[in-house]
């Protein structure tokens, strides 16, 4: 009764066992034993054709970015630093920080013995200026009714013309000093002497800085207010002299700043250093900044992205590259629905393109758009 049980069990694992010999004996096509033979290589069907676009890569200009740490300063075109006219002491502080102030606005008021000593000798010199004119005339007169000599006439021209000078010395120490004209005109009217001088705004802008109290001794060397007008700032950057010569006036470039979450502002170098900075090894460069709302301050850090001197490079889309491992990979067209993945070494990437620096040359034809499909196909075959 056991007997015929058996040999039926031997009989099925015998079928079965042809059943799979014939399936191991089946031949895969040209493209699949290629395929098998180079996992680098992909064939794609009709579907996954049609999900792919490929472009040419080619030999074209090509700017990389250079990054350099940079800052936001002063628009030196757009900031004045304001000292005392004379040596005084400081009575009145009249602007504050932040204060908004015009040309000609007072910043504060000064004692001075000095400006109270320059106004008496104006008033002298007018003086004496006025006397030798009227002898000047009286002469003139004589000499002509034959009362005097020639030598005495030009005498009293001689006198009354060293007062001239020395009135239009006088006056030009009171401008020198800080005295508008209009007070220059005052005084010599009334002749009444002041020994109060202003320290007056030359700019529209904001006061962004003073260093001056009450009762404070100052001297026209002294800066005692800064006022700027920060509707326009500067970007300065300090780039390497290894560099330097990717980098020109007019060039295009975008500004970090990380204090304002990585904010790109835009411009163009409108300066570039002429000479390399002996200490840092470094050239300078400027680019100025519209800053209407004033989220821009001095001092703040920032990174200067330049798009430096074009050079010819080969060229692919930067969506044409797939991170696989440790490596970047393009797909290059091998044959009609097969691609072969290539390894590539990439330069820098700048408006949806990057430079290849090997593994693709001009004239190949890579996949702009569907690489990472085949390349899911590819590893997916590879653990298989």
């Amino acid at each position: 009764m056991t007997t015929m049980p058996r040999t039926c069990l031997c009989a099925a694992l015998l079928a079965l066992a042809i059943l799979l010999g014939a399936c191991g004996d089946k031949t895969p096509s040209p493209a699949e034993q290629a395929t098998r033979s180079d996992p680098s290589l992909v064939e794609a069907d009709a579907a996954l054709q049609a999900r792919l676009k490929t472009e040419e890569a080619r030999l074209e200009p090509f700017g990389e970015i250079l990054r350099v740490a940079g800052r936001i300063d002063f628009d030196l075109q757009r900031v004045a630093r304001i000292g005392a006219p004379v040596t005084g002491r400081v009575t009145d502080i009249n602007a504050r920080l932040g204060q908004q102030v015009k040309p000609g606005d007072v910043l504060a008021r000064l004692h001075s013995t000095e400006l109270g000593t320059a106004q008496l000798a104006y008033l002298k010199a007018s003086a004496q200026t006025e006397l030798q004119r009227n002898n000047r005339e009286r002469a003139r007169q004589l000499f002509a009714a034959d009362v005097i000599g020639r030598a005495e006439l030009q005498k009293r021209e001689n006198e009354y013309a060293v007062a001239a000078a020395e009135l239009r010395a006088a006056r030009d120490q009171l401008s020198v000093l800080g005295m508008p004209s209009a007070a220059i005109a005052k005084l010599a009217q009334d002749g009444e002497i002041s020994s109060f001088s202003s320290v007056v705004s030359t700019l529209r802008g904001s006061v962004v800085e003073f260093k001056v109290a009450p009762g404070q001794v100052v001297q026209p060397a002294d800066a005692l207010f800064t006022v700027a007008d920060l509707s326009r700032v500067w970007a300065v950057a300090e780039v390497p002299e290894q560099q330097a010569d990717l980098v020109a006036q007019g060039q295009t470039v975008d500004i970090e700043v990380p204090a304002l979450g990585n904010m790109k502002f835009s411009g163009e170098l409108i300066y570039v250093g002429q000479i390399v900075d002996p200490q840092t090894r470094t050239v300078l460069v400027r680019t100025a900044l519209d800053n209407p709302g004033g989220r821009l301050k001095p001092a703040m850090l920032a990174t200067m992205l330049i798009v430096s001197r074009p050079t010819e490079r080969v060229v692919i889309p930067s969506s044409a590259v797939v991170r696989a491992g440790d490596q970047d990979l393009v797909y290059v067209e091998n044959g009609p629905g097969q691609y072969r993945a290539v390894p590539v070494q990439l330069g820098q990437g700048y408006n949806g393109k990057v430079a290849v620096d090997s593994g693709v040359k001009a004239g190949d034809r890579v996949v702009a758009e569907g690489a990472f499909h085949l390349n899911n196909q590819r590893t997916g075959a590879a653990q298989e």
